[in-house]
């Protein structure tokens, strides 16, 4: 990666500093929304209503964030200040610049911040946090049950039966094969790129359209009961609710193959969807299953308005990586079975 990329990044970072942080100078922080002007608390935001009602979350929205899921070990506060937030994000920016190798013998590997993908060249939401996690306090994913250890050792036994990932395409992840993202979720969670979603409300009903994958969430409103506990899907299945301006979706009925953070097929999602302010949208999430961890645990972070459309994201159509990974290896195994047969001299 050339150092005229670096220089652009940094600044880039500056410029998202000064766009950022008057509309967010304290992103999920109770604070922030009772803040006071000239020693009167600030309006709650209103948000403007669909032609049915309901509070207007549509347009387009993006998740992208340098915040991790739980709070690295050497951390020990909730809050960073936003010049250490700037900083750590500056840093991360560089060595995303930087990537010029594949991270796993996996990987499709391309320079993705050439095409515009890096998560320091779209806008974002700053969030002081030094993790999504706000319950437990201490930002970490609660300890597993002994039921869920047993099936964490069980399935890490199953893949090592299976083989070395590069011996059948089922060996690899569901991500790899292009099935089931992190962005796509639920719950849904950033990567380095591709983390814009479109919002599309009509009577009844909320469309979640997601660029990674271009997969697309279908939330009914209308009461209905989740799917019978035999039909289960990736994604699971989702129902939808408005309790005053959140929109609240849970989703069961998940497959074993999801495993979100090592869940079980039991797990019981709840996602909550805020507008507090005219570009920014609150996106909560509770992970409740008794099968794995000792307690749920909840999550947090902004979503910021952004520019759309979403272009289509076709992953492994027209790119041969997938073969290739595959293909590279049977040559590796050829190699290597011919030097074993050689007569040593």
């Amino acid at each position: 990666m050339n150092h005229r990329f670096l220089v652009a990044a940094g600044g880039l970072i500056v410029l998202i500093a000064g766009l950022l942080l008057p509309t967010m100078p304290a992103a999920g922080q109770a604070t922030s929304a009772a803040a006071k002007t000239n020693g009167t608390p600030a309006k709650p935001y209103t948000p403007p209503r669909t032609p049915d009602g309901q509070p207007d979350l549509q347009g387009f929205w993006t998740n992208t964030t340098y915040t991790p899921l739980e709070r690295p070990k050497d951390v020990n506060k909730e809050f960073f200040t936003q010049e250490e937030a700037l900083e750590l994000i500056k840093k991360a920016a560089d060595i995303e610049g930087e990537q010029t190798e594949p991270g796993t013998i996996l990987d499709v590997h391309y320079d993705f911040t050439q095409f515009g993908l890096d998560r320091s060249q779209g806008g974002f939401a700053l969030n002081l946090r030094t993790s999504m996690i706000v319950d437990p306090p201490g930002g970490r994913i609660p300890p597993m049950t002994p039921e869920g250890q047993k099936r964490a050792a069980e399935r890490a036994e199953a893949r090592k039966r299976m083989g070395a990932a590069t011996d059948a395409v089922q060996n690899q992840s569901l991500s790899v094969r292009c099935i089931l993202m992190d962005r796509d979720g639920p719950p849904m969670l950033a990567g380095a790129y591709n983390n814009n979603y479109q919002f599309v409300q009509v009577p009844g009903y909320v469309m979640i359209l997601v660029e990674m994958l271009h997969d697309v969430r279908i939330i009914p409103l209308d009461g209905r009961p989740q799917m019978p506990q035999n039909i289960r899907q990736m994604m699971g299945s989702s129902r939808g609710r408005w309790e005053g301006n959140t929109l609240v979706i849970e989703t069961t009925n998940f497959t074993d193959k999801t495993a979100f953070q090592g869940a079980s097929e039991k797990m019981r999602l709840t996602e909550r969807f805020t507008r507090v302010a005219e570009d920014t949208m609150r996106y909560q999430f509770t992970v409740d299953d008794p099968a794995t961890w000792a307690k749920p645990w909840t999550a947090e972070t902004p979503w910021k308005k952004t520019i759309g459309p979403i272009f289509e994201h076709a992953c492994h159509e027209g790119n041969y990586g997938l073969y290739n990974t595959l293909a590279g290896a049977r040559v590796e195994d050829k190699k290597a079975a011919e030097g074993a047969n050689k007569p040593s001299k």
